[in-house]
């Protein structure tokens, strides 16, 4: 029996790569001399996009692939997919939900030490000799023993950070577009309210059109001078000329940042921000989740093709496919 024809986009986790090649007939475009050519090549046999989750998945795309049933997306964010024309075309989109939750609420939870004690500077001042030369380093001005932390978005990785400051004993509050019956914490529906009564932003909220700039000029003025901002959800969240402002002007303290708005090539000015501590949008990126990860996407594809079912599909494109009128 033939194997499946499936697309990759862009480059993907090496043990995924290998698992994918081992179950389907793959074709890399990142890899293709001639993408266009490759493209009109294998269009008629392709069934299936893996999305390694960075390069946009639009209307082209999808239209170069008439007999396109499925698209597989590494990660638990699947906002650079245009869902809605998948759906048009009645096709599934599959993400990555609930294996990396607690890897990227650790990673959170790290960001966030490192920004409020400023870690970064502390290592250099070792590694220069400056410890050797001058003594001790100065205590930090920024603390965790003396804040309140507002979740911008309570998800499932919202909510394994909230536990995570839990055990901390870090307050927590949460802003979200409903509250959470079963949720312990004070929630606000207003942004800018909660801004104003911590110190402390996290944010892990989705792109897209609903949280574009969020998280705004006014909110970080809100927030104030003991300011701290962290952002693993997506960058596009916070409006950054507004951040990169705040920060210079020390209108807030700090920001500890994973995602950007114009990533990998993110605005030049944050890099000369002694105040923000900078970080390539890893949250998830252990081999042990990454290999989750991408075990799970084989397995929406096997799933898919195997039983006419997809394990974890994502809100806008349901199964069975019924669904999809009520929804």
């Amino acid at each position: 029996m033939s194997r499946i024809d499936i697309v990759l986009p862009e480059r993907i986790f090496a043990g995924t790569r290998a698992t994918l090649e081992a179950e389907f007939a793959p074709h890399f475009l990142a890899e293709a001399a001639d993408r266009a050519r490759l493209i009109a090549e294998i269009a008629p046999r392709v069934r299936a996009i893996a999305r390694g989750n960075h390069v946009p998945i639009d209307k082209p795309l999808i239209d170069a692939f008439p007999n396109l049933e499925i698209i597989a997306v590494f990660g638990a964010g699947y906002d650079g997919v245009d869902v809605g024309y998948a759906r048009e075309r009645g096709l599934v989109v599959t993400n990555t939900p609930d294996v990396l939750n607690e890897e990227v609420a650790d990673y959170t939870i790290g960001l966030l030490v490192m920004t409020a004690r400023d870690l970064l500077r502390a290592e250099r001042y070792l590694r220069d000799g400056s410890w050797a030369r001058l003594g001790q380093f100065a205590p930090t001005p920024g603390s965790l023993r003396d804040r309140t932390v507002g979740l911008v978005g309570f998800g499932r990785i919202g909510r394994a950070i909230a536990r995570r400051l839990d055990a901390m004993r870090i307050p927590v509050v949460y802003h979200a577009r409903h509250a959470r019956p079963d949720a312990a914490y004070r929630y606000y529906g207003s942004l800018l309210e909660m801004a104003a009564d911590v110190d402390t932003l996290i944010v892990a909220v989705p792109g897209g059109a609903a949280t574009r700039h969020l998280v705004d000029a006014e909110v970080l003025a809100a927030l104030g001078r003991r300011g701290i901002v962290v952002n693993i959800g997506r960058g596009s969240a916070i409006d950054e000329d507004a951040l990169i402002k705040a920060l210079e002007t020390h209108s807030i303290q700090a920001a500890g940042l994973d995602v950007f708005s114009t990533e990998p090539a993110i605005d030049p000015r944050f890099l000369t921000l002694d105040n923000a501590v900078l970080l390539p949008h890893s949250g998830s990126a252990s081999q042990v989740t990454h290999g989750a990860m991408g075990q799970l996407l084989v397995d929406n594809l096997k799933s898919w093709f195997g039983e006419g079912r997809p394990l974890t599909p994502v809100p806008e494109t349901p199964w069975p496919p019924a669904r999809r009128l009520q929804s």
